[in-house]
């Protein structure tokens, strides 16, 4: 990691050098909690770097979909692939702007040190459900893509009626692994980075079988964008090499 900080600095000295003629600005940045490891690392150095400034606001891909479509205007979109594709189609999002970032797995998340559930198989993970005390995962009422997925699932292996008075769900924007660490679940299903930005816990495996499901996160400059220029050198440091590296190290993989 040291290394991959040490890259960012001096990639930072490029961007830098390549949007002085850009005035600072604050760039008004709407981003799902799928990419927040990774951003809260990049974040202060590209501020640094080039003077701008980011106001984000955080939330699921879908609910800030909607808060655009309603009317809402931001500078940045980073939301998933759908979302993004959705929103150029009608008009929102400045062509060519459109920037995949990374993609990730959905996976099984315990509290660090808590005996493992068997996630081998979808049978072997049904029986590990039954059994947990507590399970949580994003409310799927809040459009949040991996809460809408993994409640299809639960449907699917009929067990919707024998889970419900154990599931529990995080605040809107929130993650579900942060359950495990109040004690209010101990088994919490998200995608792997999303886990893996909480403090105490560790993945134990992707989804099994036939229920495996990967998302990718994208990114673009929202039309009518008070900022564009400075949106648009936000977006070439996030796809830059020494970015991507660190999208790796909170367990992205390339997308």
């Amino acid at each position: 990691m040291a290394r991959i900080i040490v890259r960012l600095v001096a990639f930072a000295a490029f961007i830098a050098a390549q949007v002085t003629w850009v005035a600072a600005a604050e760039i008004k940045v709407f981003s799902t909690i799928g990419v927040k490891g990774a951003l809260e690392e990049l974040i202060p150095t590209f501020e640094k770097s080039s003077g701008h400034k980011l106001d984000v606001t955080w939330s699921t891909a879908a609910l800030l979909a909607k808060r655009v479509e309603s009317g809402e205007q931001a500078d940045v979109l980073i939301l998933i692939k759908n979302n993004v594709e959705s929103l150029l189609k009608e008009g929102k999002i400045v062509p060519g702007t459109e920037t995949l970032l990374g993609q990730s797995i959905f996976a099984v998340g315990i509290k660090t040190g808590a005996s493992k559930p068997d996630v081998s198989t979808p049978e072997a993970f049904k029986q590990s459900l039954l059994a947990a005390k507590g399970i949580s995962y994003s409310d799927p009422a809040s459009g949040g893509a991996s809460g809408v997925y993994i409640a299809k699932q639960i449907d699917k292996m009929g067990i919707t009626e024998q889970l419900k008075g154990k599931t529990k769900f995080p605040p809107s924007g929130g993650f579900s692994a942060t359950l495990l660490i109040s004690g209010d679940a101990d088994i919490a299903i998200q995608s792997k980075p999303e886990l893996l930005t909480v403090a105490g816990v560790e993945v134990v495996g992707p989804l099994p079988g036939d229920m495996a499901f990967t998302v990718v996160y994208a990114a673009g400059v929202q039309s009518g964008a008070a900022q564009a220029e400075a949106a648009k050198a936000f977006l070439r440091f996030l796809k830059s090499p020494e970015a991507q590296a660190v999208f790796k190290a909170k367990g992205y993989d390339p997308a």
